[in-house]
């Protein structure tokens, strides 16, 4: 048990937790890419099933176990056409977007949610004698990472680097002229994104500033709306 510990980085009694709300982040996530991508006229997505809330569609055992034991993972990315769009540049934006997008909803829904708990009383309802019940602690932890991970997968995914969101938001909105030169520069940064996972120096300066983006406006928020 001991082993197990150490090997995932979460604790084992917090795993049925942080995998529910994992699951729903990334469902969400790749559900909103496939659903706007059908929406704009490319079918793609829809003809291979991904347009569904259906987790085991968009279920990635290796990502997710690489998520649990190296701290970083994936979903089945959602395939896209922009050639299908009618304006492919606007239309790839959106759909590039709307999978950030959703996880910042997720995340505003959760803490709106999870603070109406507290407003109400809910919580402290579910104390006894100055102890919180295992009830109250199972709603703490999965809010706790259900808002904190989806606010983190927003500001995760803006990063302008392949594969992520960010880097395909960039690459629509860039003039015609620098695709080349993007082209290029695609082929090493992926490179780059992989020091950044795998080195903790670098990610002092860029993994650990976004999530202690995402705590502060978990909690800003918390306590914006609980207070």
């Amino acid at each position: 048990m001991d082993f197990l510990n150490r090997l995932f980085r979460f604790p084992l009694d917090q795993l049925p937790f942080f995998l529910t709300a994992l699951v729903i982040a990334f469902t969400v996530h790749e559900f909103a890419h496939a659903y706007f991508a059908n929406k704009f006229g490319d079918p793609t997505a829809k003809l291979l099933g991904r347009v569904t809330l259906n987790p085991a569609v968009h279920f990635d055992f290796i990502g997710v176990l690489m998520l649990l034991i190296a701290g970083f993972g994936w979903a089945r990315p959602v395939p896209v056409n922009r050639d299908n769009f009618s304006s492919p540049r606007l239309m790839g934006i959106i759909v590039s977007a709307a999978g950030p997008i959703s996880n910042l909803l997720l995340g505003i829904v959760g803490t709106l949610i999870y603070a109406a708990l507290f407003h109400f009383g809910v919580m402290n309802s579910l104390w006894l004698d100055s102890e919180p019940t295992k009830l109250a602690e199972a709603i703490s932890s999965f809010f706790y990472y259900f808002n904190l991970m989806n606010f983190f997968l927003f500001l995760f995914n803006l990063i302008p680097l392949p594969p992520l969101d960010g880097y395909r938001i960039v690459e629509d909105l860039a003039p015609r002229s620098m695709l080349g030169r993007l082209q290029q520069f695609e082929r090493w940064a992926i490179f780059i994104f992989l020091l950044i996972l795998f080195i903790p120096e670098l990610q002092r300066y860029t993994i650990t500033p976004l999530y202690n983006t995402a705590s502060s406006m978990y909690l800003g928020l918390f306590h914006l709306v609980s207070g």
